[in-house]
């Protein structure tokens, strides 16, 4: 068994500030015991317009943002998530939305590009939001070997879509880290729902850590940052401000939930109906 920390944060515009600030918070979780580290979306940055990220995109391998990660995982000898990093892409004008696995010698271990771009108009308010403006769509999805089991990569407005979920289930997904900035409209809404679905009916363990709070570009965020067992069971969360949700991984109790529950088993796709 391992401990895992869901960190939680309201990252503003200043790089150098969010990356002490995540830095203090990966202290505190490793301190903690956490052998598996996941930071939210955005952490590095929320700028003051969609725009801000794009002067921050770093050659894939190398820039501050990639480093401070590799010596962070490197320092605590922890298992890193890093949320989402700005990652150069084909288009001058856009990123991809880099989530990177660095081991706990600071090597980097995976990279998933962020699938699922929100576009959206909210109902009820003027909020609406247009990654695709700035962001350029991964196309596939990732699941790497760690100690504490078959990891899955997933981000944010991923969550939404469940057929994702399953084919991180069909490359062996024990474990998922979900790295987000939920709004603070659609968190209450669906976060919690969303979060314990993906859980239950792949019967995995749930990363969840979420940006929280206000920030200085009149945006908010939801928060409740949570670490969902493979029966649904909130294990911890954090509903509002700067921390992190803190739980055991249990491999013994996933299999025995898995076996005596063979949900996973009993599929039966649209393809194999009459």
């Amino acid at each position: 068994m391992t401990r895992a920390a869901a960190i939680q944060m309201a990252s503003g515009t200043n790089l150098s500030a969010n990356l002490q600030e995540t830095g203090r918070l990966i202290a505190e979780a490793a301190q903690a015991g956490a052998g598996l580290v996941v930071l939210p979306e955005n952490f590095a940055l929320m700028g003051m317009h969609e725009k801000d990220k794009v002067a921050l995109r770093e050659t894939d391998g190398e820039g501050p943002i990639q480093d401070f990660l590799a010596q962070q995982a490197r320092r605590h000898g922890i298992w890193l998530v890093g949320g989402t990093v700005p990652l150069a892409c084909p288009d001058a004008g856009k990123i991809f939305a880099g989530c990177l696995v660095y081991d706990d010698q600071g090597q980097r271990r995976a990279r998933y590009d962020k699938i699922h771009l929100f576009d959206v108009r909210l109902p009820d308010s003027e909020e609406h939001y247009e990654e695709s403006q700035t962001i350029m769509s991964g196309d596939h999805l990732v699941t790497l070997d760690t100690p504490f089991g078959v990891l899955g990569l997933a981000v944010c407005y991923d969550l939404r879509f469940p057929e994702l979920f399953r084919g991180l289930l069909d490359r062996g997904a024990e474990i998922i880290a979900l790295p987000a900035a939920f709004t603070a409209v659609t968190g209450r809404a669906h976060w919690e729902p969303l979060v314990r679905a993906r859980a239950i009916e792949n019967q995995v363990y749930v990363i969840a850590a979420a940006q929280g709070g206000f920030h200085v570009n009149g945006r908010e965020t939801h928060g409740d940052s949570m670490i969902v067992d493979p029966w649904g069971n909130v294990v911890d969360r954090l509903p509002r401000g700067a921390g992190m949700a803190l739980g055991t991984l249990d491999p013994e109790r996933q299999r025995l939930i898995r076996r005596s529950f063979p949900s996973i088993a009993h599929r039966r796709l649209s393809c194999d109906l009459a």
